[in-house]
């Protein structure tokens, strides 16, 4: 996915005129430039030619994209035109777009943010594709891929952890060791420091970057039925549990970057590849991508999951974000467009997608993928040991709340004192409780 996949407007939902989905508000869609007309879902020739909206803009991602396509139209015989909207306006435009006139298939998310649009009517069940490609995919894979109603609307491509970054080189010269424990995270910040380093490059202008520290902290502290049960709003926000979330962070926040909330992650991350930071907690398909653009030394970069917290979860969770594939309710070629999804559920597809994408894995069981990186490798092996992976807060709970949070966050982050904690915790409460009972 591209590295802003997230990138949620702050403003108050439910504006006149607007709609929120994905953190966003959201507006008139007028970027894509072709535009496939106003079909009705009916199925169109097999093999005859195919739209594909995508929001992967990015340089690396958008050609790993056009690679997959080009084999896909090898494999079925459909000519497929990919519509590249900027990753940001693309999310921001998601619901009118759909609305309108959509491409017959389009690039979106796993979890909550497909299940939306699936209870809207706005994307096609695809249960026959899932019968087709069903056994190339784990279970986990197959449940996020599947709406409220049972059905499956999504074909998965990859995922990535969210794990903490560093550079090998800066740890073997300052004689640091990896902390496994949150003790000894603590104690390495603090040694960073006073070795006149950033401890933690910290970014959260965009507001969801954040989001991944509050979620590592609660399912280390929590567990992840907790923070599920949190997104939900099964949980209150001002249950103690998350008080012991941010009064962790509140430890953290003197080894953090300050002036985050003005800062991008790809600054944060410079901040990394350049050395002046020490470590950087972020999704690898971030991070990664971000040191094969500048030309970094990749084989300097390592991570190590984030530290255990409390002994009864250890490091049994983490992030790992889902990406993969819809087609539209409108589509003018369904035929064509389930049998082109159909190839992409293949492990061929993925290994052949991940030649180029150097910084996601692939999903597709017992798929080898000889061009896979250290950093690739790694991450599929630390995702694999999870007991359970979450999709991140604004795909885990409600858009709106998930908007809510960015702002509390930002808050937070500017007065992590005990007085603050607790009036944003009320505040995220009285929100949530608007946010589902509406």
């Amino acid at each position: 996915m591209s590295p802003s996949r997230r990138s949620l407007l702050r403003g108050i939902a439910g504006a006149a005129g607007l709609s929120v989905v994905g953190g966003a508000l959201l507006t008139a869609c007028s970027s894509s430039s072709t535009s496939p007309g106003s079909g009705t879902g009916s199925s169109g020739a097999a093999g005859g030619p195919v739209t594909f909206g995508s929001n992967y803009s990015d340089p690396g991602v958008k050609a790993a994209f056009a690679s997959l396509c080009t084999a896909a139209t090898a494999s079925t015989g459909s000519k497929i035109t990919i519509n590249t909207v900027d990753h940001n306006t693309f999310q921001t435009n998601i619901t009118s777009y759909l609305q309108g006139t959509p491409d017959d298939l389009f690039t979106w998310f796993a979890g909550y943010r497909m299940q939306y649009f699936a209870a809207q009517g706005l994307a096609l069940p695809i249960d026959d594709v899932w019968a087709k490609i069903g056994s190339n995919f784990g279970p986990a894979a197959k449940q996020l891929s599947t709406g409220l109603d049972g059905h499956q609307y999504l074909v998965p491509i990859y995922n990535y952890p969210w794990v903490v970054f560093y550079n090998k080189s800066v740890f073997a010269a300052k004689g640091y060791t990896v902390p496994t424990t949150w003790d000894a995270y603590l104690a390495l910040a603090k040694k960073m420091k006073a070795d006149g380093m950033i401890p933690i490059a910290f970014a959260d202008k965009d507001g969801w970057p954040a989001l991944g520290t509050f979620d590592i902290l609660n399912m280390r502290i929590n567990g992840y039925d907790y923070h599920i049960k949190l997104m939900k709003h099964q949980i209150p926000w001002t249950d103690p549990g998350v008080t012991a979330v941010f009064q962790h962070w509140a430890e953290m926040m003197p080894y953090m970057q300050t002036g985050a909330n003005g800062r991008i992650w790809q600054d944060a991350a410079k901040a990394l590849e350049t050395k002046q930071a020490g470590m950087m907690f972020q999704g690898s398909n971030q991070v990664a991508q971000q040191y094969v653009t500048d030309g970094a030394k990749l084989d300097d970069l390592d991570f190590f999951v984030f530290p255990e917290i409390n002994p009864a979860y250890g490091t049994d969770y983490m992030d790992a974000p889902t990406d993969g594939f819809m087609i539209s309710k409108k589509a003018k070629n369904v035929d064509a467009a389930k049998a082109i999804l159909e190839y992409i559920g293949t492990g061929a597809a993925e290994a052949g997608f991940l030649k180029t994408d150097m910084w996601d894995v692939a999903l597709a069981t017992g798929l080898s993928v000889p061009t896979y990186d250290a950093i690739q490798t790694k991450s599929a092996a630390e995702i694999a040991k999870c007991k359970a992976v979450a999709q991140f807060m604004d795909r885990d709970a409600d858009p709106a709340m998930a908007t809510a949070m960015i702002a509390i966050i930002q808050k937070f982050i500017d007065d992590p004192s005990t007085g603050n904690i607790a009036a944003l915790q009320k505040s995220a409460e009285d929100q949530a409780k608007a946010i589902y009972t509406s």
